[in-house]
Order: structure tokens, then sequence, then C-alpha cells
């Protein structure tokens, strides 16, 4: 059967390209850090993903019930990674991409919750002191079949109203291996097609159709069922794990608080989670 996935990291596992791909593993504070490089043109079109870099942090365990202090350590990782991909942005927009009412695609609505807006404070409250803050937007525009709106028309809009340096755009993904389902965060500079891994695509968000740099964030929360059980009869279904309503929410907080690190730098992870 053919895959359908949105990670960069398992078509490269899948299909080996010799040329045209650079990859380089790592591990910190008990993470797995793959990054993918795709160079050239014939590589993205065997892997059928853009030119760019893609970074996955994977953990058998992403959760909230352990130590405070693992938390903390994991988030400050991945705004690191976060930041890596946008190195000089000094303000930002996020988006949480999908439908909140649908618990495998509520990943995107349930992180913008939780992210410390600021705009607004730094651009009308001239007598506090916002040195140390970040200029972060948030939005979370929902689905078409609740707008009537792509996502991508109405992030163009707040695009051209707060001007950002670069949109940060969260999603739930689709993967074709289970073991990587609510186990991996996937980060890449090269923007996203909503949907796309459950052949239901919208509009592409990213620098060519917005005019500024897209950093995509995704959790893969659904696999295919025909690929899981190797069954064709089964490829217009879609399976999610048993806990997604516990993955959804613990997967979220730690999203959120790693791009609040990101561009919050001069506030700790406590600071934050007492803010939000």
């Amino acid at each position: 059967m053919s895959q359908r996935t949105d990670l960069a990291r398992e078509s490269i596992l899948a299909f080996k390209p010799t040329e045209g791909v650079r990859t380089h593993t790592a591990e910190k504070c008990g993470l797995e850090i793959f990054t993918a490089e795709v160079l050239s043109q014939a590589a993205a079109e065997k892997l059928s993903k853009p030119c760019g870099r893609y970074i996955t942090v994977s953990s058998d365990e992403f959760s909230l019930e352990s130590a405070p202090s693992q938390l903390y350590e994991r988030a400050g990782v991945i705004a690191a990674e976060i930041r890596r991909l946008c190195p000089n942005a000094e303000s930002a927009l996020a988006v949480g991409l999908g439908n909140r009412f649908i618990t495998p695609d509520s990943i995107g609505p349930l992180v913008a919750d939780r992210l410390l807006a600021t705009r607004h404070i730094k651009r009308l409250a001239k007598e506090i002191d916002t040195g140390g803050l970040g200029e972060l937007s948030v939005m979370s525009p929902g689905v078409m079949g609740q707008t009537g709106f792509e996502a991508q028309e109405l992030i163009k809009s707040a695009v051209r109203v707060a001007s950002p340096d670069v949109v940060v755009v969260v999603d739930a993904l689709a993967c074709s291996d289970e073991n990587n389902l609510g186990r991996t965060i996937q980060l890449c500079d090269t923007g996203i097609s909503p949907g796309s891994g459950v052949e239901n695509a919208r509009a592409e968000i990213s620098e060519k159709t917005l005019g500024v740099p897209v950093v995509a964030i995704g959790v893969p929360t659904v696999i295919d069922a025909g690929v899981l059980c190797e069954r064709e009869s089964l490829a217009s279904m879609f399976v999610t794990p048993r806990g997604i309503d516990s993955l959804a929410r613990r997967l979220s907080s730690l999203i959120s608080l790693s791009v609040n690190l990101c561009f919050h730098i001069s506030l700790t992870a406590e600071e934050i989670i007492s803010l939000v």
C-alpha cells in the first residue's frame, strides 16, 4: 500500500534517498532529535516533501505526570529547536490549526489557548518595561466547515495587520508507523497543507503563500487503518490512540510552553505557566 504520512522522517526511512538529503541524530534531555535537510528537488519529489529543514523530536513518553523539571527541560530543548528554524525573528504570529471539537484534531487550538499573547501589551502599555517579552500574537482560525473561510485566508489577513517576522503554525498530523503516534513532534520551515495526511488537503500555508517565513509544528495523532492492518478495504478509515484525550492535553501543554519559551526569552517556564 502507498505510504500516507506527514512525517519527513518516515518518508526518508521508507525511501532511503542516497542523494539530496542530509541527516543528523542527537540526544538531549532524554529526547531523540533527528534533523534532516532536503536539499534537491529530485529528493523532494521522491519523498513528497518540499526542500527545507525538518526536525523530529521523539520520546517514548511525553508526559506532564513526570517531574516538572523534566517538562521544563524538554520544553527548553524544543524551544531551542524552534529558534533554529527562525533565528532572527523578534515577532511572531502563532496559529493553532484544527477543530477543537474533534479530539485528534484539537492539538492546534489547545496550544493556542495556552500561548502568552503580547502584541497588544507591546503596542499599548508604554509605561511597562516589555523589553524581555517577544511580540507574540495568537489566533485559532477553526476549519472551513465552521467558518466558511480557508484557514490560509484568515491567516493572510492577520499577517497583513500584525506584520510578524515569522508565522508559527501548529497542527495534528498523520503517520504511517504506530510507534510515532503521540511520541513524535515534527518541526519544519517548509510550511504545511492542513489535512493533507488524511486526504483532505486545504490551502497551503507557507512562505510562498503568506510572504513571511513559516515554521510548522505537528504531532501525529492518527494513522491510516489500511496501512496499520495492511488491508486496502480500510484505506478510508483512520485510527487514533485510546488515550487521545490525555495525549492531546499533555502534548499541547508541552508545545505551548516551548513556543512561549522560544519567544519570551526573559521568562522562566514557571513564570509562563503562572501567566497562562
